[in-house]
């Protein structure tokens, strides 16, 4: 089982998005995400989402926000707990990215990329303002079977 986190920086109504077209073996391959990464040995969560923001993106979090943690199961993929952030203060200069390419997405319109189903989840309990959340996701393939929100099945 992995753990990693994702964060979505948020600035003028728009989420940087990472879109993965770059790495070969991604299970995330042409998908549209936040940023994020696996844990190193002997990271917090907030300690990997602050590194992984900074490699991927060249910006420095200023604040994290820990707004919940989703548990992906996958027949493919195996498990992971995903540790969720959002972050409205950061500095920095934003650099390329060697996953994928960087884009600000206005929030309105982030859940017409091409998302993993469950994200979508996700997203809208950002958006909601939900306070922090439990969400296990149970794939087939590509395809989301069940969803289970704070223990109760929503899909």
């Amino acid at each position: 089982m992995k753990n990693t986190t994702l964060c979505y920086l948020e600035k003028d109504g728009c989420y940087l998005m990472l879109h993965r077209v770059k790495k070969q073996q991604d299970e995330n391959a042409g998908k549209w995400i936040g940023v994020g990464g696996k844990f190193e040995e002997g990271e917090s969560p907030e300690e990997c989402a602050r590194r992984e923001v900074r490699e991927e993106t060249g910006l420095a979090l200023e604040e994290v926000r820990p707004r919940g943690i989703v548990t992906f199961v996958s027949d493919q993929w195996g498990t992971e707990y995903m540790h969720l952030f959002t972050s409205t203060r950061f500095s920095g200069t934003l650099h390329a990215c060697d996953e994928g390419e960087l884009a600000w997405v206005p929030v309105s319109q982030v859940t017409k990329l091409e998302l993993w189903e469950g994200d979508r989840i996700f997203l809208d309990l950002l958006a909601w303002d939900v306070p922090f959340f439990s969400l296990k996701l149970v794939y087939e393939g590509d395809s989301l079977c069940t969803a289970i929100l704070d223990g109760n099945k929503i899909l």
